[in-house]
């Protein structure tokens, strides 16, 4: 684990809208301020702009279904979304409803040790899916950099890599991809993922680079294809591959070495959620600032083209007091930087840490006392910067909360009051999707209703 403040010192993360809901899309996209007026043809159509010769959709229809306005405002306290820095997700949300083909919202949830499990993500996950559709089960590693690493519905086996991981041994030209992890194989290195459910293609993350050498991915028994690395300089890749139905065991190999590789993703040919899932034991916002290649991670952000970015750091630094004080806000700021710079169109969410617990001198179990603070600091700089701010610390009980979890029974917490058990776990993921999904459902009123008004006012002039 790093020293924050300390720059190198190391110590031993469907319901289908009625057809009334089109219109108050197309104002919610016109208020948006897009660089140009969008036709409802091409809200709705979610095809590639580069493919020529496509006929656009047919216009729907307009309803005359008249619009229900909210008797009482949902209120949601542990999601602070003031000036609406969430629109884009919420945006997202609204066309993948609406079930349109390719509409996929696309998001990437940035955390520490409990997140490298799929604890907390995984569960936000299931609950997205069910609700919205399940377009896939996104990113994962392409072998275990730790030996609880693992993903709900996936599972990861490698041999062969020297795997360098931003927290730890890290790259030294800080390529670490997506996920803050790189994998280097010679000839023989290999990795086995099985997926508990089909998918209609893979798409594997590489490194292009001058003497690259060549992978060979298989997939139900079938060869798909190579992976052909070699490039004129370092730059990341994408190489996707269609996935027969059924086959659902991938296999990775190095044909000829060296294969530089960051992971592999899954998706479906169905509108819905794609939530990936990017954990890094110990991961911290510093890492971020000086472990992550600034060009390569934006390259990386952009490609996946997300709607929301949870940025959800805090546990590793929060023991620090001094450190919070003094360098915490700048590299926090840093961090939503670099993501806004990448990706100027979606949200950003600050998902704050859960409660952290420790023995007093009493053998009380207690919550770490500059833990609220840096809370509080994230909440600040969430409002400054233009983003959301989700208060998992609140959310759950604030201080004290770990004590209530450890004595409980099934018990949610371990024995160091950080990590949830799965219970514990699955408790935050359901706030978290409690509290987007009632934003979701606001936001969609609000925009209902001020296209009904908007409608009435329109009949209503000369």
């Amino acid at each position: 684990m790093l020293i924050p403040g300390w720059p190198s010192k190391m110590l031993p993360k469907k319901t289908s809208l009625a057809i009334a809901t089109l219109g108050a899309l197309l104002l919610a996209l016109d208020i948006a301020k897009l660089a140009r007026p969008f036709t409802l043809a091409e809200v709705l159509d979610f095809r590639p702009r580069d493919i020529p010769n496509v006929e656009p959709l047919a216009p729907i229809p307009p309803s005359t279904r008249p619009v229900t306005a909210l008797k009482r405002p949902i209120i949601e306290p542990n999601l602070i979304d003031q000036h609406d820095d969430l629109r884009a997700f919420y945006l997202a949300l609204w066309r993948t409803e609406l079930g349109a083909p390719g509409a996929i919202t696309r998001v990437l949830h940035y955390g520490d040790s409990p997140v490298t499990a799929d604890s907390i993500t995984a569960d936000v996950r299931s609950l997205l899916q069910q609700h919205f559709g399940d377009a896939g089960h996104g990113f994962v590693l392409v072998a275990k950099p730790w030996a609880w690493y693992g993903h709900r519905g996936v599972e990861v086996s490698g041999k062969g890599w020297r795997i360098a991981v931003a927290t730890q041994v890290r790259a030294k030209d800080g390529f670490h991809g997506l996920g803050g992890v790189s994998f280097e194989g010679d000839t023989g290195a290999s990795s086995h993922v099985e997926l508990a459910e089909d998918h209609a293609q893979m798409e594997v993350h590489f490194l292009r680079q001058p003497g690259g050498g060549v992978l060979t991915v298989e997939a139900g028994g079938q060869k798909l294809g190579e992976v052909e690395t070699q490039g004129s300089e370092k730059q990341p890749g994408y190489q996707t591959f269609p996935l027969n139905a059924g086959a659902r065991e991938i296999n990775l190999s190095v044909q000829r070495g060296p294969v530089r590789l960051f992971g592999v993703s899954f998706e479906r040919n169905t509108p819905g959620v794609i939530y990936n899932s990017l954990g890094l034991n110990g991961g911290q916002v510093q890492v971020v600032v000086r472990y992550f290649d600034k060009p390569q991670w934006t390259e990386e952000l952009q490609h996946q083209h997300p709607d929301l970015v949870v940025i959800n750091y805090g546990t590793n630094e929060s023991i620090y007091a001094d450190y919070i004080e003094r360098y915490y806000p700048g590299e926090l700021r840093q961090v939503i930087e670099r993501v806004k710079a990448a990706l100027p169109r979606a949200s950003v969410l600050i998902m704050s840490p859960m409660d952290r617990g420790q023995r007093d001198s009493n053998s009380r179990i207690t919550t770490v006392p500059s833990l609220p603070r840096l809370v509080e600091i994230q909440r600040q700089i969430a409002s400054q910067m233009g983003c959301a701010f989700f208060n998992t610390f609140q959310a759950m009980g604030g201080e004290g909360t770990m004590a209530h979890w450890y004595d409980s029974t099934p018990r949610l917490v371990s024995a160091d009051f950080t990590h949830p058990m799965p219970a514990g776990a699955r408790k935050v993921g359901v706030l978290l999707d409690q509290a987007l999904e009632s934003g979701y459902r606001q936001f969609k009123a609000r925009e209902q209703q001020s296209a009904a008004r908007r409608e009435s006012a329109n009949r209503g002039s000369p």
